[in-house]
């Protein structure tokens, strides 16, 4: 990303040209890696570059986790598979998703590990030990930053929709809104559509990065329904065990290509 282009625009440019609002997850998986690839940590580079390659004219995005790499003591192939990215597809923006929140000194050094090692276009980030833990993240005025916010797994309603009355998610969702920043949106999942609704009442023309369709069971035409702002857009879908882990045969690629297109058909803008 260019000094000159703030996240958003890298994002409106995408859609521009691959017109759907689909984000691919590099979430790679060794057990589950496909037949050409030994299942072993040193075949995970290779294996995402082959996935990127193999989706980039489907795909408007791409969200790299840093766990799946860090894990394995991969985080310089990550470095390196954003950078592969980011030369070879220059137009699609890298969110990384690292979830990251600490005490403010923590968060600028975390923010430093996303923009300057990783160079990603976006990263993903925890408010939940206050929003001081996320104000580093946007001194770094033009690159993305997600919130999350009501996030798909089972277990985060114990907190994220407490108390009854203007619960977390909702204070998250108007927060986040009052900055008025392109540039800063909303991690909230396609599992809860009700509640995606009511946050995008709340955040009319917040960008939301919505996972849990495919494997997590959500449907990409319900997302579209409740979560796009007015203009049809403002949403990146993120589908990603759905889309590089369904099919572990020699004939993967295909596979992959097949399903890719039916996502991205699934979730196509106009203009």
């Amino acid at each position: 990303m260019t000094d000159k282009q703030s996240f958003h625009d890298k994002v409106e440019n995408a859609w521009q040209q691959t017109k759907t609002l689909l984000c691919v997850g590099l979430d790679p998986r060794l057990e589950l890696l496909p037949a050409p690839f030994e299942k072993d940590r040193d075949s995970v580079l290779e294996f995402c570059k082959t996935i990127v390659d193999a989706t980039s004219e489907s795909a408007c995005a791409y969200k790299p986790n840093h766990a799946f790499f860090a894990a394995l003591g991969l985080e310089d192939e990550l470095a390196d598979l954003i950078e592969y990215i980011q030369n070879r597809y220059p137009d699609l923006p890298v969110i990384l998703d690292a979830k990251r929140g600490d005490i403010d000194s923590t968060a600028e050094q975390y923010a430093v590990e996303a923009f300057e090692r990783y160079q990603a276009d976006a990263v993903t980030v925890n408010p939940f030990l206050g929003w001081d833990t996320v104000e580093p993240f946007l001194a770094w005025e033009k690159r993305g930053v997600f919130v999350l916010c009501r996030t798909s797994n089972e277990g985060s309603a114990w907190i994220q929709t407490q108390p009854d009355i203007d619960p977390v998610y909702e204070q998250i969702a108007e927060r986040v809104d009052a900055l008025n920043n392109p540039n800063v949106g909303l991690v909230v999942g396609a599992t809860n559509l009700e509640e995606l609704r009511e946050i995008r009442d709340y955040a009319p023309e917040t960008l939301l990065l919505v996972p849990g369709v495919g494997i997590q069971g959500a449907k990409a035409e319900d997302v579209l329904e409740t979560g796009c702002a007015d203009d049809g857009r403002e949403v990146l879908i993120n589908v990603s065990r759905g889309i590089i882990h369904q099919d572990e045969s020699e004939d993967y690629l295909e596979s992959v290509t097949t399903k890719v297109r039916e996502y991205a058909s699934q979730m196509m803008i106009d203009g």
